[in-house]
């Protein structure tokens, strides 16, 4: 006697993707589409939680054929038991892989390689970002099939959101019951924002059938350097170059073309070395960066980033976003963007007792007001007198120092380990006062561990204790435990 052919199973879909970026109307748009076809659908969604520590995921099933009863379809994905994970961004596609809902026997992984970066990587006192490539490799090991590309730059190209992008990726994996004619009927039936939403739809779809994107590029080359520039970072090795033309691109943000010019006649010191010269690069272009009030008020005063609040807060067009910013710029700081010798006398008389007292509470800046918008602008200015301040002239010599430091020890290990210190100094106020207060201990340990065997060892221990917590207290116990 035949066996009686397997019965139907419902295609389950879960969305993973946060605020703002049209989880909910990809979800309408199955839910359309299977209805329009005549078949059972169902979606359900779960709120993450606000500030990137989670996204919301959509679920959706579709039962793929008709039915003489209604079918009972599920609430939430199952680990094990999905057939499509949809993510809007890479670290997602992790978080779904962690969770169970991408097998290899099953699962269809449809990631955009963009990253938003989470609360713990972006709170880590280190670089605490997880490495792309390793997810992806994740990815790829834990799917079935996986479908990848920057969807989020295919969209924003495209003047769409990300979800529409998604879902043209969707209708190129072929593993739902539905012709792209049908997608994009979906999508009309809509009447939001068709054409550019199409557009989208039609470029993901091209970069899915085109087989998985490459690996992101994290490492792209920065454009519109000044072309005198590029004889000098021609001279230095490939394996650098890329650093230190990023380097080059983030110091003329901050300053200009010769404050870019001096970061380059430094790297020369180290230009046979490839490995300690890309790590100096990197870390060199953050420590001539650091953090005053002059670039404290002109990240807060850039179009870009009023564009991305009110982005995060899915301003309508018609809606006013009002930006308030909690100021509370110390003696110090006011002092250190003044002139050298002006601001040390500030710190030393009566005058900076007052201004002490005066900004004790810290005041709110309302950016999107004309006096707040125009008091950061004019501080703003201040670069213009940056290489003439007190905090300028502090730091050049604690960089010189720095330099002079690793060009003093022989040992390469060692040498790139005292480079890599310098990811305990950054920050701004309180947060760099005790940063630098703990570079400090850990060079002053240097000349007691400098000639041993494990000395680069040793030294990274250091700055990995001081980078534990910020209160140094692991650090003392790490720098007290020192062998004499």
């Amino acid at each position: 006697m035949d066996s009686a052919a397997p019965a139907p199973k419902a295609i389950s879909i879960a969305i993973l993707a946060m605020g703002g970026e049209g989880g909910g109307v990809l979800a309408d748009w199955l839910i359309d589409m299977a209805e329009h076809a005549g078949l059972y659908v169902q979606a359900t969604s779960v709120p993450g939680v606000a500030q990137r520590t989670g996204a919301t995921i959509y679920y959706v099933e579709i039962f793929p054929a008709s039915a003489a009863r209604q079918p009972v379809l599920a609430l939430m994905p199952v680990p094990g038991d999905v057939d499509v994970v949809i993510a809007s961004e890479l670290m997602e596609a992790g978080r779904a892989i962690q969770r169970g809902l991408v097998t290899p026997a099953r699962t269809t992984l449809i990631a955009s390689t963009n990253r938003v970066y989470s609360m713990t990587e972006r709170t880590a006192m280190a670089d605490g970002r997880v490495d792309s490539g390793k997810l992806l490799d994740g990815a790829k090991a834990a799917a079935k099939r996986l479908l990848t590309a920057n969807f989020a730059e295919i969209a924003e190209k495209s003047g769409s959101v990300i979800s529409a992008a998604l879902f043209g990726a969707l209708a190129a994996s072929d593993r739902l019951p539905f012709q792209r004619a049908d997608f994009e009927a979906a999508v009309r039936r809509s009447g939001l924002g068709v054409e550019a939403s199409l557009g989208a739809f039609a470029q993901a779809f091209a970069a899915a059938t085109g087989g998985p994107a490459a690996k992101p590029d994290e490492t792209a080359s920065p454009q519109g350097l000044p072309a005198n520039l590029h004889p000098a970072i021609a001279a230095f090795s490939a394996e650098a170059r890329p650093t230190i033309e990023h380097g080059c691109a983030r110091l003329i943000d901050y300053q200009d073309a010769s404050y870019a010019r001096l970061y380059l006649e430094r790297l020369q010191r180290f230009s046979g070395n490839g490995r300690l010269l890309t790590e100096v690069a990197r870390h060199l272009a953050l420590w001539m960066s650091y953090e005053d009030i002059a670039r404290v008020a002109d990240l807060k005063i850039r179009r870009s980033r009023f564009d991305r609040v009110s982005e995060e807060v899915r301003a309508k067009d018609d809606q006013i976003v009002r930006i308030r910013e909690y100021l509370h710029p110390r003696l110090q700081e006011i002092a250190d963007a003044m002139p050298a010798n002006l601001g040390r006398w500030l710190l030393r008389s009566w005058a900076g007792k007052l201004v002490q007292r005066l900004t004790t509470n810290g005041r709110t800046v309302e950016t999107t007001s004309i006096g707040g918008f125009l008091l950061l602008y004019l501080t703003s200015g201040l670069r213009r007198i940056r290489p003439r301040s007190l905090r300028y002239q502090v730091e050049q010599v604690r960089i010189e120092a720095w330099l002079a430091e690793i060009r003093s020890v022989r040992d390469p290990d060692l040498a790139l380990a005292i480079a890599e210190c310098q990811q305990l100094v950054k920050g701004y106020g309180d947060t760099h006062t005790r940063g630098f207060a703990n570079y400090e201990a850990v060079m002053a340990a240097l000349p007691r561990i400098a000639g041993k065997p494990d000395a680069a060892e040793r030294l990274s221990k250091l700055r990995q204790a001081a980078l534990a917590d910020d209160s140094g207290g692991k650090l003392k116990t790490a720098t007290a435990e020192l062998a004499p």
